[in-house]
This record gives C-alpha cells, sequence and structure tokens, in this order.
C-alpha cells in the first residue's frame, strides 16, 4: 500500500531532492491573502490559486511557495484558523496535481498542518523567532526549514532596521538561529538561510548583503535570495520626480539580481514571474559561467 501524501517519507523524498538539485532552484510566490504587496487578492480564491500554482510549476518552478498571511511591512496579522484555512484547500489540490510545496509560515501549527498535506519545506521569514514550538514541528517531521533574518513582526520592523555592519549582523543572527535549530533536534543538513531582504532592512542594507551574499554562503548552508518585485528595488527605478517605479514594473530588476544571486552561488531564488528567471537562468547557464561553490566556514 502506498503512504499518504504527507507522510514523512515523501516529505524526505522531496526536500532532499529540492536540497540538491543539480541546477539553482527556482521557488514560485503563490500568496493567498488579500492583502500582500504584490498580488493581493488576485489568488485569494481556491480555483485562481489553485491555477496558478499549477502553471508557476509548469513554468519551471521548481517548488511552488503557499502563504496565507502578508508580511508585507506594515500588515496586521491573521490568527493560525484564519491563515490555515487559507492555505490548506490549496495545497491539497496542488499536492494532487502534483506540485512541489512549500509552506511560508511563521506558526508552527500552520506549519504542522500544511505538512500533513503534503507540502514538503517551511519557509518561516521569523527564523523560528515568532514561535518556538515551530523547531519541534520541523524536527518531527525531518523536512527541510529555511530559516529567514528576522528582528520583528511586519508591524514594526522597519524600526529595527539598526545596524553597524548589516553583513556582519546579520550573517551572526543567521548563525545563532541555525545554532538554537539544532539544539532543538534540527538535522543542520536541512537547513537553509535566506537574508531577508526587505525585512528590518533599508535599501542600502539590501544592497549591502547582495553585495557580500558570499560572506553568508560561508556559513555552510544553502542560501535563499528573494528580491522579487521588493520595494528597494521601486526605488532605484524611481522616474525623475522620485516616484518609485511600481511594482509591475520591476520584473527586469528582479532578474538582474536573481541572476548575480546565483553567480554568487545562492542555493535558489524565490520569485513571482517564474517563467522570466527561468529563462534567464538559461541563458546565464549557456555562457558556462562558473556557479561559486558554496564554502563551510
Amino acid at each position: 500500500m502506498s503512504e499518504p501524501t504527507g507522510s514523512a517519507t515523501t516529505r524526505h523524498v522531496a526536500g532532499d531532492l529540492l536540497l540538491h538539485q543539480d541546477h539553482p532552484v527556482v521557488m514560485g510566490v503563490l500568496n493567498v491573502t488579500p492583502d500582500s504587496f504584490s498580488d493581493g487578492g488576485r489568488y485569494a480564491g481556491l480555483e485562481a490559486a489553485v491555477a496558478h500554482g499549477i502553471a508557476l510549476h509548469r513554468a519551471g518552478a521548481d517548488i511552488v511557495d503557499i502563504g496565507g498571511e502578508s508580511t508585507r511591512p506594515g500588515a496586521d496579522r491573521v490568527d493560525a484558523p484564519t491563515e490555515i484555512a487559507r492555505v490548506l484547500p490549496v495545497i491539497r489540490e496542488l499536492v494532487a496535481a502534483g506540485v512541489p510545496l512549500s509552506v511560508d509560515t511563521t506558526r508552527a501549527a500552520v506549519a504542522a498542518a500544511a505538512l500533513e498535506a503534503g507540502a514538503a519545506i517551511v519557509n518561516d521569514v521569523s527564523g523560528g523567532l515568532a514561535d518556538p514550538g515551530m523547531a519541534a514541528v520541523v524536527a518531527d517531521a525531518g523536512c527541510p526549514w529555511i530559516l529567514m533574518h528576522w528582528r520583528g513582526h511586519s508591524r514594526r520592523m522597519q524600526d529595527l532596521a539598526v545596524y553597524a555592519d548589516v553583513v556582519a549582523e546579520v550573517r551572526d543572527e543567521l548563525r545563532h538561529r541555525v545554532d538554537a535549530a539544532v539544539d532543538a533536534g534540527v538535522d543542520p543538513g536541512r537547513l537553509i538561510l535566506d537574508p531577508g531582504l526587505g525585512f528590518a532592512k533599508r535599501p542600502e542594507h539590501n544592497w549591502a548583503l547582495s553585495a557580500h551574499l558570499d560572506r553568508l554562503i560561508a556559513l555552510g548552508h544553502p542560501v535563499l535570495f528573494a528580491a522579487s518585485r521588493k520595494t528597494y528595488l521601486g526605488r532605484l527605478l524611481a522616474d525623475a520626480g522620485g516616484e518609485p517605479r511600481p511594482v509591475d514594473g520591476r520584473e527586469p530588476a528582479t532578474i538582474a539580481t536573481s541572476v548575480l544571486a546565483v553567480a554568487a552561488g545562492a542555493w535558489g531564488v524565490r520569485v513571482h514571474d517564474v517563467r522570466a528567471t527561468v529563462d534567464a537562468l538559461a541563458v546565464w547557464r549557456a555562457t558556462g559561467s562558473p556557479r561559486l561553490e558554496r564554502t563551510h566556514p
């Protein structure tokens, strides 16, 4: 008898395949929220969300990242039952359609429900800080866990964007999150790091982290780079009057940052426009440019 879709064995296989791809991983964004900064409300309905998730996978996404709570700056929180009600029906439908999934959540209860339904990875923008129970859920599931650099929830996170040396501080804080996860029983070989661009970061912080991504990669874990359509790209591309480029005009900049991150050794990129990113990475690979190898500290 075959195991249920959400079984531990199935998750281990799916997660391990994604961790050891022979090409940069492309993660497609699927927000099933009414208020996300880029596409809030567009995929809040079940039919639209499932159709978009399938489209992202067919466009080349190695994994689709589904989130039921907006983490844009200033966003209000929703409760766990609301978040679960948003993501679970979509996860079940997409898993049945053969789409590999990660769940974008800071809550252990949401992660547990998503993993049971068949998600393969937990993408935790709080790096385990928002919910002390998350480490136990991940350890029990044996799945990959994305630990993002984080200093506080969306409502106040920009007040926390104070650094003397952003690269050194983000590196050190991520190292502490890794140590805490391992101490809680999580397999260090299943940890992925994310510098948290835009989360308690000002534009100059994001650019510094992008320029010195190698120092985070040197921690010895896969690194996910997630710049897609973020505000700092809009500010870079502001018009003559200083008005930031709207969200739908930031895709070329997103592609450029994604290719540069992969060239620097990033394990993967999280993007909204999967097809354009996949095409750009194909061009990069065709040049024969070497990808920097991840190094251990």
